[in-house]
């Protein structure tokens, strides 16, 4: 009756096995809190604004992550290097009654247009669109040249946002050589 207790043995590893698997839908865990708040501090931002995204064949640019006017940002740019696209985050909220009322990026004096898309708002102004994505207490937008990164992309990118892995936070990390990845 050996055969039994073989059969049990997989079943029994099974919720030890799911425990180990905590890990984000990218495959990687979240960095490790010293790491991140080491990091965030370098960038002078605080560690929950620290997020990042994936589209197929766009990279961050190293040299354009940091802090601007109290938000993490990041650009993330094509292979081609000819598009790009701004990732910001910042302390607030991003509702149906304020969403208008906020500037899209630089683009202060033009009409802001939001239509929900999910849990996300897709915003239009000038030249200019987003995806802003709110995320307890935080609001992670994707901006780009309406002209330059389709609709879709920047959709893909708002999908994908996320708190970074190990990798994904070294990534963003300069190089020890000074290069830009």
């Amino acid at each position: 009756m050996m055969r039994p207790a073989r059969a049990l043995l997989p079943l029994l590893l099974l919720p030890v096995l799911l425990t180990g698997c905590d890990a984000d839908e990218n495959g990687g865990t979240a960095a490790d809190s010293a790491d991140l708040d080491a990091a965030a501090r370098g960038w002078g931002v605080a560690p929950e604004l620290v997020y990042v995204t994936q589209v197929s064949g766009y990279t961050v640019f190293q040299a354009s992550v940091g802090e601007y006017e109290d938000e993490f940002v990041a650009a993330y740019r094509s292979e081609e290097g000819a598009t790009k696209f701004g990732l910001f985050v910042g302390s607030g909220t991003l509702t149906a009654e304020n969403c208008p009322e906020q500037p899209l990026g630089e683009v202060s004096d033009k009409q802001v247009t939001c239509e929900q898309d999910g849990d996300a708002w897709y915003r239009t102004a000038g030249g200019r669109h987003e995806y802003a994505v709110p995320d307890d207490g935080v609001v992670i937008r994707l901006i780009a040249d309406a002209d330059k990164v389709d609709r879709a992309t920047l959709r893909k990118a708002a999908e994908a946002v996320h708190r970074p892995d190990d990798a994904e936070l070294a990534a963003l990390l300069p190089t020890a050589d000074g290069a830009d990845t």
